[in-house]
C-alpha cells in the first residue's frame, strides 16, 4: 500500500511516498517558496531534480507533486490510483486529539479551533489537507498530531501556575511537540536496548534546530520540555527556550517595542543565533568556537548545559532511567555535542564509548558496557511514523 505523507507549511510542502509494507521511500521532495516564484526539489531513487516553477498556491504545488510522481520518465507510479491514502502532519491538536484520526469535515473544524495555539502552523496544515482533498477526494486522509503523544502527561506536568481560568477559558497549558519523533524513537530505543516498552523508563533527546526532551515511562510521555508553544525548554537554533517571563516586559519597555515584536525576537532571533551573533547552524557555530570566538563558545556551553539539566530533571522524574536516546540532526550527527552531554552525565553513571561516538547518522550504542545507563543514537523518521499511523487507521 502506497502512503503519501504531506507536511505543509505556510510557504512549503514536504512529501514522501512510502510503501507501507516494505517501508521503502519511493520518492520524496519539497515544494519551496509557495506563493512566490516556486521551486521543487524531487528525489526518486538516484534521480535528483530541482525545478524552478510557478507555485502560486498549495493546490498548484500538490498538483505539481502528483505530476512528478506519475511522470513517464521520473515518476514512480503509473497513476494516482496507486496512492491509497494520504497522511498529514498537524502541529497542534490541543487537548482534543490524543491520537491520529481519519479526517472528516468535523475533524477539520476541530483542528481549526486549535489555530490560536499554533497560528503559524495549523492554518498551513489545513491548506495542505484541503489541497490534497480537492485533488484526491475518493481516498482517506489521516491527521497525525505533533502534540498527541504528550497528551498522557499528568496535570502536575502540564499545568502552569497561573490563574486557573486561563486554562479553562483559553487552554493555556503545556502541550509539548515533536511527539511523532518521540513516539517513534522511544519505541525503537526499547527494541535496541532489549527493554519491554510497556515497563521501561526512557529519556529521548530530539536535538536539532528545534529541540526537545521527553520522559517516557511505560510507553507514555509523562513530561516534555516544550510547552504551550515550541518556544519553551531547551536553547534552540533561533528560539530562546526557558527565560524569566519578566524579561519580556523589561525589554519591551527599554527598546520601545511591542509584545508581538518581542515574540519574533524570542522565536527568530534568539537561541544559538542570538547568543553567538554568528549563526543558528551548529556547524558554523562550532567552526567559530574552534577559531576562538568567545560568544560562540558561550553559546555552545549554554546549549549543552541546558540539555544536561533537563536530562537530570527527567532522570529524577522517572525515578531512574533504563536508556537514553539522541536523535534529530544534531543528536544523530554531532559527536562533539554528544560527548559534552555524556561527560556531563557522569554523575548518574553514564560512560561514553569514544570510538562508537565517532559514528554519525546511524543506530549505534554510544556508551560502554560498564555504563549504568545505555545511551544510543537512534535516527528519527517522522515520515515513516506518519505512514505507519495512516496505514493502521485505514
Amino acid at each position: 500500500m502506497n502512503i503519501l505523507v504531506v507536511n505543509c507549511g505556510s510557504s512549503t510542502l514536504k512529501f514522501q511516498l512510502i510503501d507501507s509494507e516494505t517501508e521503502q521511500v519511493k520518492a520524496s521532495g519539497n515544494c519551496e517558496r509557495i506563493g512566490l516564484d516556486g521551486r521543487i526539489k524531487y528525489n526518486a531513487g538516484s534521480q535528483k531534480t530541482v525545478l524552478e516553477t510557478s507555485l502560486p498556491d498549495h493546490a498548484v504545488a500538490i498538483s505539481r507533486v502528483f505530476d512528478l510522481l506519475t511522470d513517464a520518465k521520473d515518476g514512480v507510479i503509473n497513476s494516482l490510483d496507486e496512492i491509497h491514502a494520504i497522511g498529514h502532519r498537524i502541529v497542534h491538536g490541543g487537548e482534543k486529539f490524543s491520537s491520529s484520526v481519519v479526517i472528516t469535515e468535523d475533524i477539520i473544524k476541530e483542528i481549526e479551533t486549535c489555530n490560536s495555539l499554533a497560528p503559524l502552523h495549523n492554518p498551513a496544515n489545513i491548506l495542505g489537507i484541503r489541497a490534497c482533498q480537492r485533488a484526491m477526494p475518493k481516498i482517506k486522509h489521516v491527521a497525525v498530531f505533533d502534540t498527541a503523544f504528550h497528551q498522557t502527561m499528568p496535570a502536575k506536568a502540564y499545568l502552569y501556575a497561573l490563574p486557573k481560568e486561563y486554562y479553562s477559558k483559553y487552554g493555556v497549558r503545556r502541550y509539548g511537540f515533536h511527539g511523532t519523533s518521540h513516539s517513534f524513537v522511544s519505541k525503537r530505543l526499547a527494541e535496541l536496548a532489549g527493554l519491554d516498552y510497556g515497563n521501561s523508563k526512557l529519556i529521548i533527546c530530539h536535538i536539532g534546530s528545534g529541540a526537545s526532551i521527553s520522559a517516557v515511562k511505560n510507553g507514555k510521555s509523562i513530561d516534555t520540555s516544550m510547552g504551550m508553544t515550541p518556544l519553551e525548554g531547551l536553547v534552540m537554533g533561533t528560539r530562546s527556550g526557558d527565560i524569566d517571563p519578566a524579561i519580556i516586559e523589561f525589554i519591551c519597555q527599554k527598546e520601545n517595542i511591542s509584545v508581538n515584536e518581542m515574540s519574533v525576537i524570542l522565536n527568530k532571533n534568539s537561541g544559538l543565533l542570538g547568543l553567538s551573533g554568528v549563526s543558528n547552524d551548529f556547524r558554523d557555530l562550532q567552526e567559530a568556537a574552534e577559531n576562538g570566538n568567545k560568544d560562540a563558545v558561550n553559546s555552545y556551553d549554554v546549549f549543552v548545559y541546558r540539555i544536561i539539566k533537563y536530562i537530570g530533571a527527567y532522570y529524577m522524574a522517572l525515578g531512574g532511567a533504563d536508556a537514553i536516546a539522541f536523535t534529530a540532526g544534531i543528536g544523530e550527527n554531532s559527536s562533539e555535542v554528544r560527548k559534552s552531554i555524556m561527560d556531563g552525565l557522569a554523575a548518574i553513571g553514564v560512560e561514553i564509548d569514544e570510538e562508537a561516538n565517532k559514528k554519525r547518522g546511524e543506530e549505534v550504542l554510544l556508551s560502554t558496557p560498564s555504563s549504568k545507563i545505555p545511551v544510543w543514537s537512534v535516527p528519527t523518521n517522522e515520515e515513516l511514523a506518519i505512514a505507519r499511523e495512516t496505514a493502521r487507521l485505514i
